[in-house]
């Protein structure tokens, strides 16, 4: 499952490209000192992949408090299909909802301080650039929030969320120093592989949540009342 993470970030890097590809470009990099300037960098995807640690902290919590009431397998396979049906949904009918006006208030008062940190060039800027950048809408981050509250606890959810974020790190990375270095035809296959491959991973929570027997993707869930009878047998 952490693996899919990683593949997810690695794939939906192009996409992320769109959202983040710009502040990228924006960053206040020495551009005469290549050191400092891949440390500067760095520092900024250390924020960002800070501020998907902590978001998937959140949502992990909420995972585990979910799991709480023995539904970690059904939640496993309803995060599935709803991964699904979001790729299969229209963007249109999900923008500028009115459940999703406070979201969209937060997120303004985000850009607004991330435009104010773009102009500075202290030591920390990089750094405060990268977490609130973490912060900005994504539709392939809010899939891999998904994945953070199947896993059922606050670590690994950060831990689901941290790697989806290393995995755009490369891409990222290479924009930075060879703009325009994809070209239009390849952008586009692989814009089109994002959505296949996220409905792939929806169907592998699915298959998680089904308790299949098959080991490390489809674990068997221990029957409730073996679970019950071993507690009993513990205690004193």
């Amino acid at each position: 499952m952490l693996t899919s993470a990683l593949v997810l970030g690695l794939l939906g890097s192009l996409h992320c490209l769109g959202m983040c590809g710009p502040i990228a470009f924006m960053l206040p990099l020495d551009q005469t000192n290549q050191v400092k300037k891949t440390a500067q960098l760095s520092i900024y995807h250390f924020g960002r992949l800070l501020a998907y640690g902590v978001i998937g902290v959140l949502f992990g919590l909420l995972g585990k408090g979910l799991s709480l009431f023995g539904i970690q397998q059904k939640l496993s396979i309803g995060i599935g299909v709803l991964m699904i049906i979001l790729v299969l949904i229209p963007g249109k009918y999900l923008n500028g909802h009115k459940l999703l006006s406070p979201i969209y208030s937060i997120i303004g008062k985000v850009k607004s301080k991330l435009g104010a940190e773009l102009k500075k060039k202290t030591p920390d800027t990089f750094l405060t650039i990268g977490f609130l950048n973490g912060f900005l809408p994504c539709g392939l981050v809010y899939m891999a929030l998904l994945g953070a509250i199947a896993m059922g606890s606050p670590l690994k959810g950060g831990l689901y969320m941290m790697i989806f974020g290393l995995g755009t790190v490369p891409l990222m990375s290479l924009v930075v120093y060879s703009k325009g270095m994809f070209s239009t035809s390849i952008k586009s296959r692989i814009q089109k592989m994002i959505p296949v491959f996220v409905v792939i991973i929806g169907i592998l929570f699915i298959v998680r949540g089904l308790g299949l027997g098959i080991p490390y993707v489809s674990p068997k869930q221990a029957p409730t009342d073996s679970v019950s009878a071993t507690i009993e047998c513990h205690q004193p």
